[in-house]
């Protein structure tokens, strides 16, 4: 979890930010200090949100979102960097140039293309730019069943379906593709494709409104394990595990989609509704 000089691993975050607090970068810095991670970001969009939706949202301009990126790499650098919320072709573009710039091998992609609440947070000139741009600098891609679709450009119905579109993202790039299995009916099962074998993760569903932030969680607690050195199997495998308890664990805080519960392990809510497990 530390280096030899008693350091934390060093994770980045390049995203938008959640004024509620659920997900994108909030969710991430969560997620990182949760697992014993020493976080910093990159914000590429301010959104107005909470449980219930996105209100308004604010591109940050491409210079910027550069010189912050800029900013952490030449001082504080970092063992592992996700993205989240791009936004726009421009925005892609100049995170995968930075990326390319400084080097940063072990990336997690969430390509994230609409809130919980429905809200688009992907334009359409974004998805070939992501395609092209980013998909090859990925060590890690973790779309869901819709995004998957997208980035394939075939329709997911069963397990088989979603191992054809895996073989399709990998094909662009990606060394890793998990596509997850949450949008399907019954127990939730990942796959994971390296490019050559299949590996199927599951856990039981967990029955609750709670969902705010799953995927920036998902791919945050991926990045936070690759940072602490994990193989890239293994920290999915962990972060699969830590997401099903921070859903199990999951509390309202308002009166749409609350977050999950990042600090599970910490401390739990005191009389709180704790969600239960569908078998």
């Amino acid at each position: 979890m530390t280096s030899g000089t008693g350091v934390p691993a060093k994770a980045l975050t390049i995203a938008g930010s959640d004024s509620g607090g659920g997900a994108g970068i909030q969710a991430d810095l969560k997620t990182f200090s949760a697992l014993g991670v020493y976080g910093s970001t990159v914000i590429t969009a301010v959104t107005a949100q909470n449980t219930l939706g996105v209100t308004a949202v604010h591109e940050i301009p491409t210079d910027i979102v550069a010189a912050q990126l800029d900013a952490v790499m030449v001082d504080i650098g970092a063992d592992a960097a996700k993205t989240g919320m791009l936004s726009s072709a421009p925005i892609v573009e100049t995170v995968a140039a930075g990326v390319r710039r400084h080097g940063i091998d072990r990336l997690v992609v969430d390509p994230v293309m609409v809130a919980k609440s429905g809200d688009r947070l992907l334009r359409e000139d974004a998805v070939a730019a992501v395609r092209v741009a980013l998909l090859p600098l990925a060590l890690v891609v973790t779309p869901n069943i819709p995004e998957a679709e997208v980035l394939s450009g075939r329709s997911i119905r069963s397990i088989n379906d979603m191992e054809e579109a895996a073989r399709a993202i990998s094909a662009r790039g990606a060394r890793w593709v998990v596509v997850k299995g949450g949008h399907r009916e019954g127990e939730p099962v990942d796959v994971v494709f390296d490019g050559t074998h299949f590996e199927h993760l599951s856990t039981p569903r967990v029955e609750t409104r709670h969902t705010h932030g799953t995927g920036c969680t998902f791919s945050a607690a991926i990045t936070a394990y690759l940072a602490r050195g994990l193989a890239p199997l293994a920290a999915i495998a962990e972060a699969k595990q830590y997401l099903y308890q921070a859903l199990q664990h999951a509390y309202a805080v308002g009166a749409g989609h609350s977050p999950v519960h990042h600090f599970h392990a910490l401390w739990r809510p005191a009389g709180a509704n704790i969600s239960r497990e569908v078998h």
